[in-house]
Formats: C-alpha cells, structure tokens, sequence
C-alpha cells in the first residue's frame, strides 16, 4: 500500500485564503465535511493558500485554539515546553501568571473570529510533505518521529493531497482485526 492510496485529494479537502478569516475558514472545514465521504474520519484540519494559488500553511485544531488566546506566544516554543514533563500545578500557574483565559470564553470567540488566517497558521516545513509513491510504512514513520496529524503529498512538485493520521490509523486497525480472522 502507498500514500496515493490513501490520501485525500487536495480538491476535496477544506482550504481558504491566507486573508480569511478564522470565522470563514471555520464554515470552509465545516462545507468539507457535509460534503466528504463519511466513510473516513472527518477534516481536522484547513489548508491555506497564497495569492498564486499555492499552498502555505495549514489550520488545525491547536492552532485554532491556541488562537483564542494570543499569549501562548509568549510563553515561547510550546512544542518543546510539552515534552519537559511540566507538573501539573506549574501548568496552572501560567493560567494566572499570563492571565491566561481573563474574559469569558464568549468574547473571546468573537473576537478570535475576526483574527486572519495568515496570523494564526502552521507554516508548512519540509518534513510535512511526502511523495504519492511512498509506503505506508514511511509514511507512519514519518508522522510518529515528527509528531503531525497530516502530511502533504506530492507529486513531484505539484501538492495532490492530504495523507491524514486518522485515516492511516483507520486502515492500520482494519489490518490489525483481518490479520486474527
């Protein structure tokens, strides 16, 4: 099995423009979804384009949370944070020490709606994107080591679709069960 057999096609996934807003990139993932073959898992995610029609980044569940409050920032580099082993009350701490969280969550979805997407996307790197011909098996690898819920697929140089986590980890389990029958 390969990438290409299990992607989604770049034309049925959810995407908007560097200049949208999260409030339209929200109803962007939510169309996608009514539309999508329900027998996969749903879009996690919305792919950003430029101005030349090109993909740069991509939405996804944290950065969308992480957009609800602008001073995770400020704490600096939260991937890494994460795998420090931080206590759960040093955790808390930062709520008050950042004021983390200081209005109701209402208001501040209202105003996140507004922020544009450009401002709150994951700018894509070199190791989110893997050939259409590549095995599975590179491909599960590929997204264990660099932690990702999606990779890019490519053909050549031209993007053709998602690889999803959720739809690997579908196919991995169908495997699993077939391999007891």
């Amino acid at each position: 099995m390969v990438v290409k057999d299990l992607m989604v096609p770049l034309s049925e996934y959810a995407s908007v423009s560097q200049d949208a807003t999260l409030y339209e990139a929200i109803l962007a993932l939510e169309k996608a979804q009514e539309e999508f073959d329900q027998s996969h898992y749903r879009h996690r995610a919305i792919l950003v384009f430029d101005d030349q029609d090109c993909v740069i980044g991509k939405l996804g569940l944290f950065d969308i949370l992480m957009a609800l409050e602008n001073k995770y920032t400020e704490i600096g580099d939260l991937e890494r944070l994460g795998g420090l082993g931080l206590s759960p009350n040093f955790v808390k701490s930062l709520l008050s020490n950042y004021s983390f969280w200081s209005e109701p969550l209402e208001a501040i979805c209202r105003n996140a709606a507004a922020q544009t997407v450009r401002d709150i996307m994951h700018t894509l790197t070199e190791r989110e994107y893997i050939e259409e011909s590549a095995a599975l098996d590179e491909a599960i690898h590929q997204l264990i080591m660099g932690h990702h819920q999606s990779l890019i697929v490519t053909r050549g140089d031209e993007i053709v679709g998602i690889l999803k986590l959720s739809d690997i980890f579908g196919e991995i389990c169908m495997m699993i069960k077939a391999s007891q029958s």
